[in-house]
């Protein structure tokens, strides 16, 4: 089973490390794609190095897509390549995981209208705008989507995640 991690510089540290580093003790191959490949830098000085452009990530090569927060989001909600991508995998009815402003990536692609979820408090009101019926829970479930509010969620939502990765019926 593999698990791409889509961002670009500006991520939240925390929100991209410990559900990279709990992915591979699972036993996952992760795979961190970017606007273009090479080192990332996130919000509070770590690095992490994207082994795939958005244009060369492919949603059949994964099972489960994951977009951290920070300020990473705002650069990929613009790049129809990343809006490209997360269609692809929800025209595929994969697990499609995202934390704190990683939802407006969900919104700016068009599939979250109607659905239930979360995300980083300040952007709840751009979500409801958007038809998304917000929920202020450190984890919310609606289908293959799964979001979380902020870095101290991460526990819930990981444990979350790997039910779900785990569960008879997961494809």
């Amino acid at each position: 089973m593999s698990v791409l991690i889509m961002t670009a510089n500006g991520f939240e540290d925390t929100e991209l490390l410990c559900p990279l580093y709990r992915f591979q003790e699972e036993g996952l191959r992760v795979d961190v794609c970017a606007p273009t490949k090479g080192d990332l830098r996130g919000k509070h000085g770590y690095t992490v190095t994207a082994n795939l452009s958005l244009s060369e990530a492919r949603s059949e090569d994964y099972q489960v897509l994951y977009i951290p927060g920070g300020k990473a989001p705002e650069e990929l909600r613009r790049l129809p390549e990343a809006l490209k991508l997360v269609r692809d995998f929800q025209n595929s009815k994969k697990l499609i995981v995202a934390i704190c402003h990683g939802p407006l990536v969900l919104v700016s692609a068009g599939i979250l209208r109607g659905r239930r979820a979360t995300g980083y408090p300040k952007i709840a009101e751009e979500l409801k705008a958007a038809g998304v019926n917000y929920q202020d829970h450190e984890v919310v479930v609606d289908r293959n989507i799964i979001t979380s509010r902020r870095p101290r969620d991460l526990p819930a939502l990981m444990k979350t995640v790997i039910e779900n990765l785990k569960a008879p019926d997961f494809p």
